[in-house]
This record gives C-alpha cells, sequence and structure tokens, in this order.
C-alpha cells in the first residue's frame, strides 16, 4: 500500500471512529451550547505556539467542534470535561 493510499486509509478510520463532526465559529458554538437545558462542553487548551481553547459538544446527534484563542463563557448549568487535548482529523 502507497503512503497516501495508507494515510487515507487512516483518515477513513479516525472518521468512522470519531462520527460527523462539524467546525463551526466560536460564536456559532456559544449559540448552539445555549440552546441546550444543561449542556456538556469538553475543552482542551494548546500552548503550541500560542494559546488556543478547543471545545467540543454535541447537539441533535451532532459533534460541533471550535477553536478560539479565547476563553469562551458559557451559561451557568454547563457542565465542563476538560481533555488533555482534542483531535479533530481535517
Amino acid at each position: 500500500m502507497s503512503g497516501a493510499a495508507a494515510a487515507a486509509a487512516a483518515i477513513a478510520q479516525a472518521i468512522k471512529a470519531s462520527g460527523a463532526i462539524v467546525r463551526v465559529s466560536a460564536e456559532d458554538f456559544t449559540t448552539i451550547v445555549d440552546r441546550v437545558e444543561r449542556p456538556l462542553v469538553v475543552v482542551s487548551v494548546g500552548k503550541v505556539l500560542v494559546k488556543r481553547y478547543h471545545y467540543l459538544t454535541s447537539y441533535k446527534g451532532l459533534i460541533f467542534y471550535t477553536k478560539s484563542p479565547r476563553e469562551l463563557m458559557f451559561k451557568g448549568t454547563t457542565e465542563y470535561i476538560t481533555a488533555g487535548s482534542i483531535y479533530v482529523p481535517n
């Protein structure tokens, strides 16, 4: 198997494992979280060159992802899970 074919197979496997992940803007992500009565948000802080906050949440069967240079604020009923990192395939 060529390197390109192996990479394509790895990406396909990652998509199967993770399901559908929808990338949205930080503003749209906040709007989605605010629609849920008791939302659950997974957050990770990346610090490679600059600090970036990465967020995941689910809504109506889809997983939504965003990243932001600043920490996002959500309503008081939001439950948070802090992850060491969040990987989203391209």
